[in-house]
């Protein structure tokens, strides 16, 4: 192989890895989406493809969808958030209690993003400079998010009186039928994917993903890196906290339930290695998109919901079995 070959292959595999050039794991995915939009025009046809339906997907995909681009990022490196949800739960109660409120808008807004940008600095803190196993650090935040959220409410629901905050979940906000939500999410997600394939901050997660050792002995700072990935994924849960206020009204110790698993499963069958080294924010996107289409289909059918679990495994199972099989192809 010559020189010239060689560096080409290299820039490949990094483009590759960064979500540069079209993956054949996305194509996929998109096609198990496709056929679910078939589905729910079949069955339900009249509901599902009414667009006032169409917009609630994409406001439901909106929450969860924030959460996992934080998520694609610390998987990304290697890591694992699992208190995502708790935090968003966390964010949402402090953000809506009655003294938060009378700030207004701008109170609660900055509250949620506060919160959710200081239980991602514990979480890094535990996990970068206290070199605690992720998995043991979120899962701590986890309880302690949870218990706190349990704590401020007292079991009730803090309902929101902000009538702007109120005024962004109304048909009238929406901007040429785009929900606010939507629209937030969409920047969420062109930042994510500019940041992880467009800078040196999103090819220092990569190479820390791919492996630390390597990465540190090259002159990246693993720990203030991993750091401010923890950070990243804080920030997400509280913009997603916020979202998830305009969206109900209000705050509940029991919001972003199982968060941390559907923005986990919706990251990896769009193609972010669980192992680290390489993610895809359009992959996790489409995920996530997945399994909102599939609980608005069984929704609309009145299916129940143990069934909706079953399948959304069996999609998860089919869809990295088709990535992998398209990987080896593609490879090959």
């Amino acid at each position: 192989m010559s020189l010239s070959t060689a560096k080409s292959t290299v820039r490949e595999r990094g483009r590759r890895a960064l979500g540069f050039t079209p993956d054949v794991r996305n194509l996929s995915l998109l096609g198990v989406l496709v056929a679910l939009v078939v589905v729910g025009g079949l069955t339900r046809p009249a509901e599902f493809l009414a667009t006032s339906n169409l917009q609630l997907v994409l406001t439901q995909a909106s929450v969860i969808g924030v959460v996992t681009v934080g998520m694609t990022f610390v998987i990304t490196s290697g890591g694992i958030d699992l208190s995502v949800g708790a935090i968003v739960a966390l964010a949402s109660v402090w953000a809506t209690t009655v003294a938060t409120q009378e700030y207004g808008f701008a109170g609660i807004l900055f509250t949620a993003v506060v919160v959710g940008l200081s239980c991602g600095l514990v979480n890094g803190l535990l996990v970068a400079y206290g070199r605690m196993v992720p998995f043991i650090a979120t899962l701590a935040m986890l309880a302690s998010a949870r218990g706190l959220a349990l704590q401020i409410t007292d079991g009730r629901t803090q309902i929101v009186t902000v009538q702007s905050v109120l005024d962004l979940g109304v048909p009238d906000a929406y901007v040429l039928g785009i929900p606010p939500l939507v629209l937030v999410f969409a920047a969420v997600t062109a930042a994510g994917w500019l940041i992880l394939n467009r800078t040196t901050f999103g090819r220092r997660t990569v190479a820390v993903g791919g492996n630390a050792e390597a990465a540190r002995l090259a002159g990246i700072d693993v720990r203030r890196q991993r750091l401010c990935l923890y950070l990243l994924s804080g920030l997400c849960c509280g913009i997603a906290a916020f979202l998830l206020i305009v969206l109900s009204g209000s705050g509940q110790n029991t919001n972003g339930n199982l968060y941390e698993l559907d923005a986990i499963a919706a990251a990896i069958i769009g193609g972010t290695l669980l192992s680290g080294g390489r993610g895809t924010i359009v992959g996790s996107v489409l995920g996530v998109l997945v399994f909102t289409t599939i609980t608005n289909i069984f929704a609309l059918n009145n299916l129940q919901s143990d069934v909706q679990q079953i399948a959304k495994g069996a999609i998860i199972v089919a869809a990295v079995l088709v990535q992998r099989r398209t990987a080896r192809d593609a490879d090959a």
